[in-house]
């Protein structure tokens, strides 16, 4: 069984957003020459997420704002976590959209249902942080 490993760094001007991250880890799948078997991505920050789903400006907006009602920023008060920091609602909003993203590999490809796509989700951006990809198969 081969394997690969990678880290993708990401650097986000905002505090909070999305980035599609398909083509990266399409990448990688290609630099890795594993045919068949599975590719997991996972956000290597406690304040960072992996998820997948579709590619569409309206629903990246309803996740954001969905995301605010559940877990809001402010006031950084309401949270016992904030003190030295003010990202409590960051650690929410990960547990929410989850970790990590496991995708079979067949033929060489990602196998995707349709409009499937890979997504790293910031929620405490402005400094580098990092997605790791780890690829098994043969």
């Amino acid at each position: 069984m081969k394997n690969y490993r990678k880290e993708l760094w990401f650097n986000t001007k905002t505090r909070r957003e999305f980035i599609n991250i398909t083509p990266q880890v399409e990448d990688c799948l290609r630099e890795s020459r594993i045919k068949d078997g599975l590719c997991l991505v996972n956000a290597m920050h406690i304040t960072a997420s992996v998820f997948i789903n579709d590619d569409e400006s309206g629903l990246h907006h309803d996740f954001e704002v969905w995301l605010e009602k559940l877990a809001p920023e402010k006031p950084y008060s309401q949270y016992r976590h904030n003190g030295a920091e003010d990202n409590a609602d960051a650690h929410l909003k990960r547990t929410i959209m989850g970790r990590e993203v496991v995708v079979a590999v067949t033929d060489g490809r990602l196998d995707f249902g349709p409009w499937e796509q890979i997504f790293y989700g910031e929620f405490d951006g402005k400094r580098k942080k990092r997605a790791l990809v780890k690829i098994i198969g043969e």
